[in-house]
């Protein structure tokens, strides 16, 4: 019994004791950190709106247990950076301890407001640094910010019931009132220009009547759930150049997500869409890229209108949750054009309508989940929720000198429900397509590749050695066999390909002249 007793009593000596060396074992540290890297890029955020949180790792390598008398930032309580230091948040720290060969978390957040920098640019670096402890054992690690400036778009709240502004729109004349969160833009907004960013919040739609000017080299950024809005008897005027450098592109307007993250350059899904309401007219967009939202372009109706609803040329799409361009018994004129990586389809060309692609790629190289539709839908029907089938003429849809692929099979179905009412015209002249033939291949008369009414000199399963189509490089090289395979009227329709290379001598497909690359 006394010698459980004398265990029991130097088993509780040992526990107290080693809970108590905490509180005497730790060395003042002698400047001897190391740490995950020398500067922090907080990467770009626009003005008032907070970053992403990035974080450093601090290493104790010794063998010895520290204490850090002092962490904190260079500028204090007036610094724009915030810190959380081992679950700590704040902008200074004392006494900071790292156990024995181990290390500890640094988080860096900023929201920076350009007019409190006394700078008339619309763009500047911010920075500051984070010291770690003071005099001879000092050690510092930078933090850098780019800041930009921007014209901001975003609904009311009511400081009463923070209940957000909803849109008010025109539908058949009448005004509806909507769940939609967002307004009307005002008339003073009706022309984005190049002098700086615009980040929208909500829905920003074009009054009926009135008509949005985009200028060559603007850029358009969207919040979650938000997006661009033509209402009927609006119009969407896109007045994108061809640009001098293609990594700058400094004359193509963009629409984008408003996260300037590097980690979030190609997520799709980030914002809402580009949605051209039934009866919006004479919507044109050139050299533009519109890319990681929901759906690209958003088309409804109007196809049997005068003038095509949308022409879309020197344009391109990518990293789409849903579809790159939908359309609903719409019109849509398309040159130049490149859509990729949409987790439904590129394009899908729904309940028929009028459509004519001239020198385009459509790809789809989706590889963030299983994808059920291929790159090219073309169908003349829908169903409401209830199962009821809706049939509307497809009176024509062209593709032609196109490049329609990807990585599975096949990539395009045109799906007919038959009725002796109802008009399906399609064709497919001179383009390169992936249509292997498989037990699960669609199958009847729309696939007769013989049948020169809706297919004429068509290459099937042939490599058009794309650049990177993964990383949306759709540039096509040396080897691929869409080379020379245009028809000549086409090429002279669009003698320039959407880099502005001459294409009439000899004729690629696709929206680019090949080029030679590794």
């Amino acid at each position: 019994m006394k010698r459980i007793l004398l265990f029991i009593t130097c088993f509780c000596f040992l526990l107290l004791w080693s809970s108590c060396r905490k509180d005497f074992d730790f060395e003042p540290s002698t400047g001897n950190l190391q740490f995950s890297k020398d500067t922090v890029y907080l990467d770009t955020v626009f003005t008032n709106i907070g970053s992403s949180t990035y974080n450093l790792k601090v290493y104790n390598r010794s063998d010895n247990d520290i204490s850090i008398p002092f962490v904190g930032l260079e500028r204090g309580s007036q610094s724009s950076y915030r810190l959380n230091v081992d679950g700590n948040a704040g902008q200074t720290f004392n006494n900071v301890e790292i156990q024995a060969n181990d290390s500890l978390f640094v988080f860096i957040e900023t929201t920076i407001d350009i007019e409190d920098q006394g700078t008339l640019n619309n763009e500047f670096l911010y920075t500051d640094k984070i010291h770690f402890d003071a005099g001879i054992n000092q050690q510092t690690v930078e933090l850098v910010t780019l800041v930009k400036d921007a014209v901001f778009i975003y609904p009311d709240r009511d400081d009463t019931t923070e209940v957000i502004e909803t849109l008010t729109l025109t539908i058949d004349g009448q005004q509806v009132e909507t769940d939609i969160q967002g307004r009307e833009l005002l008339t003073s907004e009706l022309n984005f220009t190049n002098q700086k960013p615009y980040v929208i919040y909500g829905y920003a739609a074009v009054p009926s009547g009135e008509t949005l000017t985009v200028d060559a080299g603007a850029r358009i950024h969207f919040h979650a759930n938000s997006g661009l809005l033509v209402q009927e008897n609006a119009s969407l005027q896109v007045n994108g150049a061809l640009s001098t450098d293609q990594e700058l592109m400094e004359n193509e307007v963009v629409f984008e997500s408003d996260r300037l993250e590097p980690a979030f350059a190609d997520v799709p899904g980030q914002w809402g869409t580009i949605w051209l309401f039934e009866n919006s007219v004479n919507n044109v967009i050139n050299h533009a890229t519109i890319k990681n939202a929901t759906i690209g372009i958003a088309s409804d109706g109007n196809a049997n209108n005068a003038q095509d609803k949308l022409t879309i040329t020197n344009s391109q799409l990518y990293n789409f949750s849903n579809f790159g361009i939908r359309a609903i018994n719409s019109s849509i004129t398309a040159e130049n054009l490149v859509v990729n990586n949409a987790g439904q389809s590129a394009v899908a060309l729904t309940l028929g309508g009028k459509y004519n692609f001239t020198h385009t790629t459509i790809a789809n190289y989706w590889n963030n989940s299983f994808r059920q539709f291929p790159a090219l839908l073309v169908n003349n029907f829908i169903q409401d929720a209830d199962g009821t089938t809706f049939l509307a003429d497809l009176t024509e849809c062209n593709f032609n000198n196109s490049i329609i692929y990807g990585n599975d099979n096949p990539e395009f179905i045109i799906d007919e429900v038959p009725d002796a009412g109802v008009v399906f015209n399609f064709k497919f002249t001179n383009c390169l397509v992936r249509f292997e033939d498989s037990s699960s291949s669609p199958t009847g008369d729309n696939y007769n590749f013989s049948n020169t009414s809706n297919y004429e000199n068509l290459i099937r399963n042939q490599e058009p050695d794309f650049k990177n189509p993964l990383n949306n490089e759709l540039q096509i090289g040396d080897n691929s066999q869409a080379n020379a395979q245009g028809n000549a009227f086409f090429a002279s329709q669009v003698p320039q390909d959407i880099l502005g290379t001459n294409r009439t001598s000899s004729t690629d497909l696709g929206a680019y002249q090949h080029i030679s690359f590794e």
